[in-house]
């Protein structure tokens, strides 16, 4: 028998308990050996709920028990967490995760840990909720080389610009219905300002590229900038406005690495993933471009990637599953400062001013638009380039075009 114990029971936590119970005879037939729940680990007692008898308060217990064979981690952050899941690995115990915050921090530490001790450190769920793309990168894609990444990897942003775009809201009424909906925090600074879609391209990059890719070496913006305007002026040059994800392989092996609010073609696949679902678009030398698509969030999606991993994690509790990085460093990841593209720009300034920095630029209509006020497409270029031009306007906003 494989015996699991959840650490957290939260909503990730409570759905994977459920998935547990309720497709229990599906699973068995998976796998050689039984799986079954044994404890539940939360500061919490749960007395209404159908696995109240399962919940202790006591790490140790988990961590003592030689008949825990898998963790399933949902607690969240990187300091308890951190400190257990170690704790779990050295004792020789398999762990699942749905912590990006920990993978995209210590993901290459715990996966060196879970090679000594033999066992297994998976984390499917921690991107993309029950979109598959971890172990498709790391299996089906294996023969190729990876030459870039890029994603809708956050559904808080994607719905509020979503309802932006499709009912006319202001950002704030935008965050606010998507806060009533259960899709954004009442803190939503990690959605918003895009350090939720950081954490996911950094896992992402140091699977898909070999060392790891830290939160800090990406430069990263969200979507609080963005406004109606540039939404309507999106919608006249036929694009949709989309906070992506991006890590591209370079020439020189380096990895460029941002997040931040993209001009995307109505045409592409990309700009058709609405509310809450995220797609991950994945190029490789062999096989050319495929996509991922699905609910980035919730309850049962994400429980159902995490069973999956505590599955996986059960057929290889004899022969460990295979899944590591190399140490990062400064050398790994670059800004996007050489990055050429087209840009989108609005702009306050004159009609001579945008004329003698973009002779052959076409402005973009927008109805009501202040007499001051100026959009337009420029052409292929990098940042600095771009600024150089920009020097007498005032920016008011400036996103890369994907393409």
């Amino acid at each position: 028998m494989v015996n699991v114990a959840i650490l957290g029971f939260g909503v990730v936590g409570s759905g994977v308990a459920e998935v547990l119970a309720t497709n229990g005879p599906h699973i068995d037939k998976k796998v050689d050996d039984l799986i079954r729940l044994k404890y539940i680990l939360d500061v919490r007692d749960f007395p209404e709920s159908p696995f109240a008898d399962k919940v202790i308060h006591d790490f140790s217990i988990i961590e003592n028990d030689p008949e825990v064979n898998i963790v399933v981690e949902t607690i969240g952050g990187a300091k308890v967490a951190l400190d257990f899941t170690r704790r779990a690995l050295a004792a020789g115990k398999s762990v699942v995760t749905s912590n990006k915050e920990l993978v995209a921090e210590h993901g290459c530490e715990l996966l060196q840990l879970a090679q000594e001790k033999g066992v297994s450190y998976l984390f499917e769920a921690s991107v993309g909720g029950g979109i598959p793309i971890i172990r498709p990168l790391n299996q089906c894609l294996a023969a190729n080389e990876i030459e870039e990444i890029s994603g809708i990897l956050n559904g808080t942003t994607n719905y509020i610009l979503t309802r932006m775009i499709r009912a006319g809201l202001s950002f704030d009424a935008a965050l606010k219905e998507a806060q009533q909906n259960g899709y954004a925090e009442q803190d939503p600074t990690a959605d918003i300002e895009g350090h939720d879609a950081c954490r996911k391209i950094c896992i992402l990059a140091s699977l898909a590229f070999g060392r790891h890719v830290y939160p800090r070496q990406v430069p990263t913006e969200g979507i609080t900038g963005v406004t109606l305007a540039d939404v309507a002026y999106a919608d006249a040059c036929g694009k949709k406005i989309k906070l992506l994800g991006r890590a591209i392989h370079r020439d020189d092996g380096k990895v460029c690495a941002y997040v931040a609010p993209h001009l995307v073609d109505v045409e592409d696949p990309l700009a058709g993933v609405e509310d809450v679902f995220n797609a991950i678009a994945v190029k490789g030398n062999a096989i050319g471009d495929v996509m991922f698509y699905g609910r980035g969030a919730g309850k049962l999606p994400t429980a159902s990637a995490v069973v999956a991993d505590v599955i996986d994690a059960a057929r290889h509790k004899d022969a460990k599953k295979r899944m590591v990085w190399a140490e990062g460093g400064d050398d790994v990841a670059v800004p996007p400062t050489d990055l050429e593209s087209d840009w989108y720009v609005r702009a306050e300034g004159t009609l001579e001013a945008v004329k003698a920095a973009f002779p052959d630029v076409s402005l973009l209509p927008r109805a009501g638009a202040p007499e001051n006020e100026f959009a337009f497409l420029a052409p292929s270029m990098t940042r600095s380039a771009l600024d150089g031009k920009l020097a007498g306007l005032k920016p008011c906003s400036v996103f890369r075009v994907l393409g």
